[in-house]
């Protein structure tokens, strides 16, 4: 359907901002983006006065079926939040469960504006399955754990379930599935397992996506098992040498940041999570000042406990600020590539995070003239360090419309509220 919004205040991805402008998109795509009213028919026009318009949002680090677990174990370090909360009640997870948690965190992202997330857990056929209901787009891979050095990793049924997965949903629902491999952290596999891992996402040609030194514990613990940090084990075994997502990152050394630089990984930076789990804060700065793409993160919703980007760039604007005592970094060129563009390409969705004609027609509009949006002396400046999560009213992805004024048009999310609510006995019985 051939759509106009018009006289709307556009914030490109790169962290610049036009007003009164025309944008345009047919189908799945956007054919216009300027300041004169483009000619032709429009099936629909969009009054984009008094709203901000920006490029879809990209959730770089997720797990979607922890919505079952938001609010569950709180006020524990990463290790005992993981070992006496986290792994035992995922034990009682199932399918059905998994894709109503997924679903739900699809409703959350698509009403803060995400577009897209990058998800590692298990039961990803119903995460696919989810994201495909729901109109989104991810990149979803099943984490692999192995801790037997000796294990014949081609008969491992993570391995076998990623290899599945692929096969079955690769560019699935009009190439919005994308595949990826997933090594769950160096302290949850072996040498072996990586290398294997890495091959194998080599062979396939597909992107790869870690967990890497969240936690100090973790960091020295490495050191300490193989003589070398957790990041130098990933590229001596390969793992790097395909299109990485590495999440965290908090503490990484100077080599590391070096490496990374290097091989070209992406860093999913998650600062809400890292805060509230006490893991610390990752050196984004240094990232930044050595080339490397920084994408932005939630986490899930246990260790955050919301799905906004939004909220990541606000804190991700804030925080570093006060760490480095530089009120220049980062910058809104720094912040929004973090959120949008960078996210796309971490994804190798070459054609996706920007307002410009022949890219996909994914974007979201924010109502700026809320209270607490006016006055608005920059639109830039709202949308990092005023705007809601709730402020967004149109969420678009592909050219279809997931969300308008408080409507899922893809999602019944009555119903699915009311599975949410009745689920809970599932993982406090027993």
């Amino acid at each position: 359907m051939r759509t106009l919004i018009e006289n709307v205040t556009v914030v490109f991805h790169d962290g610049s901002y036009e007003k009164n402008i025309y944008v345009s998109y047919d189908n799945d795509r956007f054919t216009y983006v300027g300041k004169d009213m483009p000619t032709g028919d429009f099936q629909r026009k969009i009054n984009g006065s008094g709203k901000i318009m920006i490029p879809g949002l990209y959730n770089c680090h997720a797990h979607s079926p922890m919505t079952h677990f938001r609010g569950m174990a709180e006020d524990l370090p990463l290790d005992r939040w993981l070992n006496e909360a986290i792994f035992p009640a995922e034990d009682k997870l199932n399918g059905s469960l998994a894709y109503t948690g997924a679903l739900l965190s699809c409703a959350e992202m698509i009403a803060s504006g995400t577009v897209s997330m990058s998800d590692m857990y298990f039961f990803c056929p119903q995460i696919a399955e989810a994201v495909g209901k729901a109109g989104m787009k991810a990149n979803i891979s099943r984490c692999v754990v192995s801790f037997d050095e000796n294990a014949e990793m081609k008969n491992d049924v993570r391995v076998l379930e990623a290899t599945e997965l692929f096969n079955s949903y690769h560019n699935a629902f009009d190439g919005r599935i994308k595949v990826d491999m997933s090594l769950h952290a160096e302290y949850t596999n072996t040498a072996n397992s990586c290398r294997y891992v890495a091959d194998l996402a080599a062979k396939l040609g597909c992107g790869m996506q870690v967990h890497l030194s969240e936690t100090e514990k973790e960091h020295i613990e490495a050191k300490q098992r193989h003589g070398m940090t957790a990041c130098e084990l990933f590229e001596k075994t390969g793992v790097f040498d395909s299109v990485t997502n590495a999440a965290h990152c908090v503490w990484v050394e100077d080599g590391d940041i070096d490496i990374m630089a290097k091989k070209g990984v992406t860093v999913s930076h998650n600062p809400i999570s890292n805060l509230k789990l006490g893991s610390g804060i990752a050196p984004l700065e240094k990232m930044i000042n050595k080339g490397i793409s920084v994408t932005l993160g939630t986490d899930g919703a246990a260790s955050n406990n919301r799905l906004s980007v939004l909220n990541e760039l606000n804190a991700a604007a804030l925080i570093h600020r006060g760490v480095t005592k530089n009120t220049e970094f980062p910058s809104a060129s720094v912040l929004l590539p973090m959120a949008t563009v960078n996210g796309a390409r971490s994804q190798m969705r070459d054609d996706c995070g920007m307002i410009k004609a022949g890219y996909k027609a994914d974007f979201a509009l924010i109502d700026a003239e809320k209270c607490h949006n006016v006055p608005s002396y920059s639109p830039v400046n709202t949308l990092l360090y005023t705007v809601y999560p709730t402020d967004v009213c149109l969420t678009v992805c592909d050219g279809i419309t997931l969300y308008e004024n408080g409507d899922f048009k893809t999602i019944d999310i009555e119903k699915l509220k009311y599975e949410m609510n009745n689920s809970i006995s599932n993982f406090t019985e027993g």
